[in-house]
């Protein structure tokens, strides 16, 4: 994934006619941490984990980013997705850099008080290194509002109250509303602003879904209020398809109760690796990276495809893609209403005002509005797609920072 996020990088780089200098510059992290996490389990025997932790660039703001508990988070994952978080944040104009980290665990074996304590490890292991203006974590990939809780609860123990170190956090505990939601409505604002490029409506058309986790249910949800069929969902135990429509509202209700779409008597079962290539008008793959290769991108059926995972198509599928005149909106832009609420979420916490959940909607849609209004402007000017067009704006806003704050020539081009 790395190689993948350093090659969109390098493409949009190529378009600026950057130095391989100024490159380096702007893909090397500031800092890579790795954690030893220990603690116990349940019945008193050691747990041993590794937390990571890479801090990609603080020059627009502290580091933001996600924390992932999965058992291949490594190194690698921790950089890649932490330099996706730097021109995510740059696109939508909040005031963070990137970041990224987790823990090589598996949730699914553990209790939860595992988790907890494992959490509450990770923490103290960064001690010095998160804050409310250092860096700034918030769910991904297996963690969620109640990791965030535990996270925000040690942290203050040592520092203060101080309710702004996380955000993703329970409402109860100072999460912000519509937080948890924000991200597959960000999907959904995304998609409906590539429609209009397309001249159609969300109520015109069908919906095929990878991944019907945080992002995934609420994006098919709101979708699905505006008129979208969605006609096909697959998870990583089963997937189910229904040409008139599924019924989001019972399929997220099945998903809740039985943990998989699979079974939903609402659906005819499908092999679940066949819903990238499945007949429908737009694609969301809401998973995890590298669902859409260079072996299945030539059987894409869908003219648009809106990505709410980080990293979901190879730099080859993307190639595929391109030349068959696929649409695509690319992660930095379509799921970045995640860290657009987190930023809300941080701003109130330091305000210490609570939002109404219309004015948070509200805010979300002007900034994911203008976000893809200023992408698809670059690509316009410069003759891109859009996904080399979001890195370049990206990088120039970066860029532009780093100039405002350093001793840079003006010859410098960045």
């Amino acid at each position: 994934m790395l190689e993948a996020s350093h090659h969109y990088f390098n493409e949009a780089a190529d378009a600026l006619d950057l130095s391989d200098q100024i490159r380096e510059i702007l893909l090397t992290p500031r800092r890579v941490l790795k954690v030893e996490v220990v603690t116990e389990d349940d019945e008193g025997k050691l747990l041993h984990f590794t937390g990571f932790r890479t801090q990609h660039t603080d020059v627009r703001g502290p580091y933001k980013g996600g924390l992932r508990y999965h058992p291949h988070m490594d190194e690698d994952h921790a950089t890649a997705l932490a330099n996706l978080m730097t021109w995510k944040t740059a696109i939508v104009g909040v005031p963070f850099g990137g970041a990224k980290g987790g823990i090589n665990c598996d949730p699914r074996q553990m209790s939860r008080q595992e988790l907890d304590r494992v959490t509450r490890a990770f923490v103290k292991g960064m001690s010095g290194m998160l804050g409310p203006t250092l860096d700034i974590p918030a769910p991904d990939v297996n963690t969620n509002a109640e990791v965030m809780g535990w996270i925000m609860d040690e942290y203050s123990q040592s520092n203060g109250f101080s309710p702004g170190v996380v955000t993703g956090k329970p409402v109860d505990l100072f999460g912000s509303l519509g937080r948890d939601e924000a991200t597959g409505r960000g999907v959904m604002y995304a998609m409906r602003e590539a429609l209009k490029d397309q001249g159609k409506s969300i109520a015109e058309v069908t919906v095929a879904m990878q991944g019907f986790g945080n992002v995934g249910t609420h994006a098919a949800r709101l979708i699905a209020e505006l008129g979208g069929k969605i006609i096909a969902v697959a998870d990583h135990l089963g997937a189910v398809e229904n040409q008139e429509g599924l019924d989001v509202p019972a399929l997220i209700a099945w998903t809740a109760e039985h943990g998989t779409v699979n079974g939903f008597p609402g659906g005819a079962p499908f092999e679940g690796a066949d819903v990238i290539t499945w007949p429908a008008d737009v694609l969301i793959p809401a998973a995890l990276e590298e669902a859409i290769t260079g072996d299945n991108a030539g059987d894409v059926r869908a003219s648009l495809i809106v990505e709410g995972a980080n990293g979901p198509t190879t730099p080859r599928a993307d190639e595929i893609l391109r030349d068959r005149g696929v649409l695509t909106v690319p992660d930095i832009l379509a799921n970045a209403g995640g860290v657009t609420v987190s930023y809300f979420e941080w701003a109130q916490n330091i305000q210490q005002f609570r939002w109404e959940l219309d004015r948070v909607n509200d805010e979300l849609e002007k900034v994911i509005v203008r976000a893809y209004a200023d992408v698809r402007t670059v690509a316009k000017e410069k003759s891109l797609d859009m996904r080399t067009a979001a890195f370049v704006l990206a990088i120039q806003r970066v860029g532009r920072a780093a100039k405002a704050r350093w001793p840079i020539r003006e010859t410098v081009r960045l």
